[in-house]
């Protein structure tokens, strides 16, 4: 190749470079739109946490079908994108407090709570020895309101309680699981990250039997292609420990006062250390305050960053930078220490 035919080739791979989003960056708007800028086959992990329908800030636009577009799209824009023999690693949760507009209205029976004695036996008798009495006066022969005498015949709160649509689990997993396979990729594993008990968030559960949030998980999916196993990338401890768990525990971020929704850097650190390699690049497209980010840097990988706030995007780089000024300053410390050390063993 003479040299003006080398320097048109290498216009031209830069000009198809810069087509596609560059790593080591933060891009502020829609993964939908982003995502396609992705070079193709480039992608060796990506590790992301999106909207999970809670209610949150950043997601409460969203009706349950846009909720469900957003993430099934997302999903299916990673097949292009990843390396064959890559992942998508998906840390959501189950929907604890899910609005189902056909589950039966009925108010539970908090015996603990309950202000009258009054029994549904006892409204039953009332009304078997005096047939045509109304609930008002029942209420009036029985001592109690005749909300009272509702609730204990029917399970209602004539008052409001259960005219309001009830609430129960949705069961997230399937729909990933769907999404995932339509796309191409398939289910290679799952972890759970059990957290810190979420007491605050769980008040609802108050008034049933049903448990307080306290873990999340991890669903690992495929690119068909080689994917390299590297015992080394951990060490024996660590396989031992959490390597080949299906449990991983790991606290909770206490203060969530920037963003509502951290999660610790831990969780992305140990999918990008048994996943990856060093140099490959780390995908998250709702990086939200950058902690994948501040991951990659810390375990040696390139990353792409996405998020639809501007406020978030500012967020996560100040994070960034803090985390590469910090980076520099341990890297100089070594070759310091290094340096050190060959000065003293030369002189000896």
């Amino acid at each position: 190749m003479n040299g003006q035919s080398e320097q048109e080739a290498n216009t031209a791979s830069n000009r198809l470079a810069h087509r596609f989003l560059q790593p080591d960056a933060l891009y502020c708007g829609d993964a939908r739109q982003l995502l396609p800028h992705i070079e193709p086959n480039s992608v060796a992990l990506s590790v992301w946490s999106p909207p999970y329908f809670v209610g949150k800030e950043y997601e409460e636009h969203l009706s349950f079908d846009e909720w469900q577009n957003l993430l099934s799209t997302v999903i299916h824009l990673h097949f292009p994108i990843l390396k064959p023999g890559g992942f998508l690693v998906i840390n959501i949760a189950d929907i604890l407090v899910f609005k189902d507009q056909t589950m039966p209205r009925i108010q539970a029976e908090a015996v603990s709570r309950k202000r009258s004695p009054v029994t549904r036996e006892d409204v039953l008798k009332a009304i078997e020895q005096h047939p045509g009495y109304n609930r008002y006066q029942l209420a009036k022969l029985l001592g109690c309101s005749e909300q009272t005498i509702d609730r204990r015949l029917h399970g209602n709160n004539i008052r409001g309680g259960k005219y309001e649509v009830q609430t129960r689990v949705k069961i997230v997993g399937g729909m990933v699981e769907d999404w995932a396979l339509q796309a191409g990729l398939y289910p290679y594993d799952r972890r759970i990250w059990v957290k810190d008990a979420a007491w605050e968030n769980s008040r609802w559960a108050s008034l049933s039997y049903r448990s307080v949030d306290e873990f999340e998980y991890l669903y690992f999916f495929w690119k068909p292609g080689i994917t390299k196993f590297d015992r080394k990338r951990l060490s024996p401890e660590e396989w031992k420990h959490w390597g080949s768990r299906g449990v991983w525990y790991i606290p909770s971020i206490r203060c969530n006062d920037d963003h509502e929704a951290k999660f610790p850097v831990e969780l992305p650190s140990r999918v990008i250390r048994l996943l990856t390699d060093p140099e490959e690049i780390v995908l998250d497209c709702f990086i939200g305050s950058g902690t994948t980010a501040i991951a990659a840097i810390r375990e040696g990988r390139h990353y792409i960053g996405i998020e639809m706030l501007e406020k978030y995007v500012k967020l996560a780089k100040n994070r960034i930078e803090v985390e590469k000024e910090k980076f520099v300053q341990k890297t100089l410390l070594e070759f310091r220490d290094d340096y050190r050390l060959e000065q003293h063993t030369g002189q000896s």
